[in-house]
């Protein structure tokens, strides 16, 4: 008999299975049913306590992508959208920047139309450069670089002046749940720049306690006020940091993707290793890993990020932790 089973295997017979003591459980691949009686009998498969909780996934890299942020905002860019795809280093059969979201940044040129139909739950954008209109949910409304928006999954973006929009979608997590979206759970919500500037100006002259890290503004919604989501499942801040300081070492078990908007000499530290900003660059900060962001330059530093941390409070497993005091 091989340490992998005997001969009749995988429906070893009863003389073998006699002889099975002498091997580990753990060793056993997976297990079919010997004589099914029905199609939905075939399907049952069977693990054991030492095989069941060994699976192995790969890594989530701390990536970037200002290869993806160089041709988006490059000026002869044509009207399309261009992902920050990580899908093949994490082993997922869909785009995905994480396992549970995707990035995207959208590029519309002057006097032409991007239609967005995206199988997600909603859509965060945000607007680096240009002008135009938003039409989602019967409603239409003006943008402008530095707004932010909440739209459903389907939605149109006329451009009256080049525009470039970092999006971003728990479309993976659909994906992987199989599940279709529900876009008309989420109105549209906008967040004119103009108001993002007023609320900063408002936290950045407050106190803070040994349990907040840094001044960051959150976003959300009147229908998810109770939970101080964008999303049932994303939440969606804009940190910031001033010259010359750092924020602390933490950690958290949602993962995070970052979008640079202003800074000077900045870097971040992830799991050990240097990670130096662009302006507009995405970033990524696998869940789980400790991670702290620097400032050494002369201006504020601003950062946009998602993370799925809807999902880890509705589940209580969000694990934060400053790692220095």
């Amino acid at each position: 008999m091989s340490r992998l089973g005997p001969p009749c295997w995988p429906k070893p017979c009863v003389a073998c299975w006699m002889r099975m003591p002498e091997m580990d459980m753990a060793e056993l691949p997976v297990q079919l049913p010997r004589e099914p009686a029905s199609p939905a009998a075939a399907r049952a498969r069977f693990f054991n306590s030492g095989n069941a909780f060994n699976i192995k996934l790969p890594a989530v890299p701390a990536a970037e992508f200002s290869g993806v942020a160089e041709a988006a905002l490059a000026p002869d860019a044509p009207t399309g959208l261009l992902a920050c795809d990580q899908s093949g280093a994490i082993g997922c059969g869909f785009p995905a920047t994480s396992p549970l979201m995707l990035a995207r940044y959208a590029t519309v040129a002057a006097g032409e139309a991007l239609e967005l139909a995206f199988a997600s739950t909603g859509l965060i954008a945000y607007v680096i450069q240009g002008a135009g209109e938003v039409t989602a949910g019967g409603e239409t409304f003006l943008y402008g670089a530095g707004d932010v928006f909440l739209l459903p999954g389907t939605a149109q973006l006329a451009a009256t002046a080049r525009s470039v929009l970092w999006l971003v979608t728990n479309e993976p997590m659909l994906a992987f749940e199989a599940l279709a979206p529900a876009p008309a759970m989420l109105a549209p919500v906008h967040y004119p720049a103009a108001e993002i500037e007023r609320q900063l100006a408002l936290i950045t002259g407050m106190g803070s306690n040994d349990t907040t890290s840094g001044h960051a503004l959150i976003f959300s919604s009147d229908g998810l006020e109770a939970w101080r989501n964008i999303t049932p499942t994303l939440t969606l801040s804009l940190n910031t940091l001033p010259p010359g300081q750092a924020q602390r070492a933490h950690r958290h078990n949602s993962a995070a993707i970052t979008l640079v908007v202003q800074g000077e000499d900045c870097h971040s530290m992830i799991a050990g290793e240097r990670h130096c900003w662009s302006q507009w660059n995405t970033l990524v900060t696998p869940a789980g890993d400790a991670h702290s962001h620097h400032n050494g330059g002369g201006v504020q530093a601003r950062f946009l990020i998602v993370q799925d941390g809807g999902l880890h409070y509705h589940a209580r497993s969000m694990g934060f932790q400053f790692l220095e005091e």
